[in-house]
């Protein structure tokens, strides 16, 4: 009756397979984030393997591996503007398809990049160009698979569908960060060095397969109706809802800093400003991972009966109180870091568990894909792909105890969209 009167088109969700649909958009996302994570648990590998070594900087190399870290970063919006033309084009199902293909290429470029000694400037140049398509592919997978798992859902389940996509996500990173502590804990400096960073990357290509395969099951979420209408334009979503676009950066930016502070940078961060062994701060990031995917089917349920509002703002409020504190907490501790780690995975799950379904409840089906993905892209690159090298540039500086006003600044800035956002969870998707 609502879509009646209101003049939307609303279809049922694909019938009878909800959890093939989870499982083609979870598995293949899994994947992608498990090639993209590896490169930054593996780090300081790469630095010494990669890049010269600063004749007076110890940081120089690490720098520049984090440089290519937001390189990569910066191809995401280009994916999600891409791929989410694709999704909107030509079906959510064929973008799924691309972006699985493109990132298991880039995974075994990255592992079959030489090393400075061996192939000088040139293995700097390989290493670029894989993180340019791996950023490509995982901006426009963030684009399909958001759209693809919130249509995906039945009535009333759109926060518990949304959820998976960070669920995905932290297995693939977990994935990422339990090889990258296996390798570290069982094999020598020296074979770590010379082969042992490798293998992760190579195991990611053959995973991209396996995604690949499963994908192929997947029922295609894009309504008859959308499948009939003439094809949106490229920038069609920009040059149509610019309100809408820049509402997706503002509810993005605290959510990005604090996600790629927590979940990828705080092994780094400990190692650098307490001096924690590198084997304890990746062993605390395995553990408080895995107790991160186990909170976001129940934020995407508190969200489905509650609201989106509230889990956003109890996010954005929390990370602007208490950042500064929780970092600074931190002591040359496993103990130490992992409670640091968990008290933020639960206040981060305020946003990563829903943002999926406050995005894709943002714009209309015949844009929905492109028009979450390049917004949403552009602000993960600005933020959350340079946390890193930010923090790490405030410690070579000098000025480490900036970086958490850094994240806290910016989650107080989102909680104030947060503040304005119309409640979504109870209304119709259009379909």
């Amino acid at each position: 009756m609502v879509a009646i009167m209101t003049g939307m088109h609303v279809d049922s969700p694909p019938a009878g397979r909800p959890v093939r649909q989870l499982l083609a958009a979870s598995v293949g996302n899994a994947v992608e984030w498990y090639d993209w994570y590896a490169y930054t648990f593996l780090a300081t590998y790469i630095a010494d393997q990669v890049f010269p070594k600063g004749a007076d900087n110890s940081l120089v190399p690490l720098l520049s591996t984090f440089a290519v870290f937001a390189v990569g970063f910066f191809m995401r919006p280009v994916g999600g503007l891409l791929m989410g033309a694709i999704a909107d084009r030509r079906g959510r199902r064929a973008a799924l398809t691309v972006t699985i293909l493109l990132m298991g290429g880039s995974s075994l470029l990255v592992g079959l990049t030489p090393t400075y000694a061996a192939a000088g400037v040139l293995a700097p140049v390989v290493l670029v160009a894989a993180r340019l398509l791996q950023g490509l592919s995982v901006g426009g997978e963030f684009a399909a698979s958001t759209t693809f798992l919130v249509e995906s859902a039945g009535p009333g389940r759109r926060g518990l569908f949304s959820s998976f996509q960070y669920v995905s996500t932290t297995i693939g990173q977990l994935v990422a960060s339990g090889v990258a502590t296996v390798l570290v804990d069982t094999l020598s400096e020296d074979r770590m060095n010379s082969w042992g960073w490798r293998v992760p990357f190579v195991l990611g290509a053959v995973l991209s397969l396996v995604g690949f395969w499963i994908r192929q099951g997947a029922e295609e979420t894009r309504s008859a109706e959308q499948r009939r209408a003439p094809r949106p334009g490229l920038f069609e979503a920009l040059r149509r809802h610019p309100r809408e676009s820049l509402l997706i950066c503002g509810i993005t930016a605290g959510g990005t800093i604090a996600y790629y502070t927590w979940t990828s940078y705080l092994p780094t961060y400990a190692e650098l400003n307490t001096g924690l062994d590198k084997s304890d701060a990746l062993l605390a990031g395995t553990l408080s991972l895995a107790f991160f995917a186990l909170l976001q089917p129940l934020g995407g349920m508190l969200s489905d009966r509650y609201g989106r509002r509230p889990l956003l703002l109890f996010f954005g409020v929390g990370f602007a109180l208490l950042s500064v504190p929780l970092l600074h907490t931190l002591r040359d501790s496993f103990a130490v870091l992992l409670l640091v780690q968990c008290a933020g995975m639960v206040l981060l799950t305020g946003f990563t568990s829903i943002s999926a379904a406050v995005n894709a409840e943002v714009f209309p089906p015949r844009v929905r894909a492109a028009g979450i993905g390049f917004p949403y892209s552009l602000t993960v690159a600005l933020f959350g792909g340079t946390a890193p090298y930010v923090g790490t540039l405030f410690k070579d500086l000098g000025h480490s105890g900036l970086f958490p006003w850094y994240v806290a600044v910016l989650c107080l800035l989102s909680s104030l969209v947060y503040l304005r956002l119309p409640e979504t969870a109870h209304k119709e998707l259009e379909r």
